[in-house]
């Protein structure tokens, strides 16, 4: 079981940055070798796959709407995911969630589980 705590979430205006972060305590089975995505969720949305990215950090693939934007990284030795959020735009408003797969770089949040609660993002205009 992995338990996951996001943070660094903020109010910022457009074209600011954000660096969020993905804390994980795991049991057993250690956090370096999951593959681990970002999504986020506005109200009244579904769920968007943001960014993914493989066990030994060296894979990534994101989404079309942050490509070239964000990026995504991990630090095993401190089990933490962040995401460096640049040129942000008020669309990136939303909820973002940290989660899991054991699919390898998969974007349905249907094949992700121990999601964290989330840390909100709103960009102002």
């Amino acid at each position: 079981q992995v338990q996951l705590v996001e943070s660094g979430g903020g109010l910022v205006q457009a074209g600011g940055s954000l660096r969020l972060s993905c804390a994980a305590a795991a049991s057993g089975r250690t956090f370096s070798i999951y593959t681990m995505g970002w999504f986020r969720q506005a109200p009244g949305k579904e769920r968007e796959f943001v960014a993914v990215i493989n066990w030994s950090g060296r894979t990534t693939h994101y989404a079309d709407s942050v490509k070239g934007r964000f990026t995504i990284s991990r630090d095993t030795t401190k089990n933490t995911l962040y995401l460096q959020m640049d040129s942000l735009k008020p669309e990136d408003t939303a909820l973002y969630l940290c989660a899991k797969t054991n699919y390898g770089l998969v974007t349905g949040p249907d094949q992700y589980d121990s999601w964290g609660q989330g840390t909100q993002v709103t960009v102002s205009s």
